[in-house]
Order: C-alpha cells, then structure tokens, then sequence
C-alpha cells in the first residue's frame, strides 16, 4: 500500500512539472515569434524576461526564432531656425524655384542654409535673404516683391524640411541663377568670377 502511494505521488509531481515546462514553452515561444517591427511596450514589473527591459522600454526585438539587438535612433533636423527663418526660407525658395521639381527646391534651400555657416555672409536665413549689398538685392524676389506674394506648397515644405533634416546636395554652392533671365552683365560676373558647378532645371550653380 506504501509502496503505490509513493508510486503515485512521484507520478502526480512528475506530470505537475510537465504541465509547467509547457506552459513556460508556450510563453517563450510566444516572445520569440514577436514580428521585429511589431514591438509593444514592455512594463519594469512582471511581464516578461527582465533580459527584455532596459529602464521600462523593450531592449530586443525578435524575428522567428532569432533575438537581435537594435538601437533607437531619434532624426534630429542638423539645422534648427527660428519660426522667421523657417518662413523666410520656405518663401525664397518658392519663389526662386516654385516651378523646379523636389529636387530643384532642396538645391535652392541648400544655397541659402550654405551662405548662413559660410562667414563670408550673413549669420541668419532672413539675413541672406534680404541681405542687400550696394543697393541690390541678393536674389531678384525680393527685389521685386514676389517673395511677399507666393503661397507655399506642400513639396517645398517638404524640400525644405529634406535639407534640415541634412539633405544637403548643393556640393558647396553658394550661388545660383537662371541664365535665361538673368542680366547679360551679371552673368558675365557668375562666369568669370565662380566656378561653376552643375545645372539642373532652370539654374545653374556656381561657389
């Protein structure tokens, strides 16, 4: 009789212990078939294996059966302005290039933020932008107003917001010009006093 309740009471812990294994199988499973990108918040008590936390937020992401290790990267714009500047560039910029492509935008903008770090101009975006050396407006929009009149669009908003965010392809220009409309006299100055770097659409770059 001693004998078969030993017997079952090693039965009945051997099958308590099986149930238990499976139970934590089923929750490490459950965490390693997480999609990657699929990633939920993971709370600093009781709900998950601690090597998953890190200060209250999810540390790994899993893909399948494979854990892998990833870093949280916050995009930070490389130049910050003020709301003045923001709108003066977001207003050069459509109306110098309010008829260029994306890309057109952004090489305007770029021009602009490269005078600002450049110590040969001015310090600040509005600054360039009126700046006036001799009587004559840098850039012919402002000179004849339309830079007070155009409406932004949304894809020079984006251009723009591209080139804070680092976007620069300007390869260093600081100037730029339509030769189409341009006076024949101050073009002959882009020539023989810059070296000119590309064109694309309407302008044509120089530093």
């Amino acid at each position: 009789m001693y004998k078969k309740f030993v017997f079952r009471l090693f039965l009945s812990n051997l099958l308590l212990g099986m149930v238990w294994f499976c139970v934590k199988g089923i929750e490490m499973n459950t965490v390693a078939a997480t999609p990657a990108f699929q990633m939920s918040l993971m709370q600093s008590e009781g709900n998950g294996p601690e090597a998953f936390r890190f200060f209250g937020f999810l540390r790994q992401a899993s893909s399948g059966q494979r854990v892998v290790d990833y870093e949280v990267l916050k995009k930070e714009n490389k130049y910050v302005l003020s709301k003045q500047d923001y709108q003066a560039l977001l207003r050069i910029v459509q109306a110098e290039a309010g008829n260029e492509d994306e890309r057109g935008k952004m090489l305007v903008a770029g021009v602009v933020l490269n005078r600002v770090e450049n110590e040969n101009f001015p310090d600040t975006v509005e600054e360039v932008v009126f700046q006036n050396e001799n009587g004559t407006y840098q850039f012919s929009p402002v000179a004849n107003g339309s830079y007070y009149s155009v409406a932004v669009s949304e894809e020079t908003k984006t251009a723009v917001d591209k080139v804070l965010n680092g976007e620069n392809i300007t390869d260093g220009a600081l100037y730029f010009a339509a030769r189409k409309y341009a006076d024949t006299d101050k073009m002959k100055w882009f020539d023989c006093s810059l070296e000119r770097l590309f064109t694309y659409g309407g302008h044509e770059f120089f530093k």
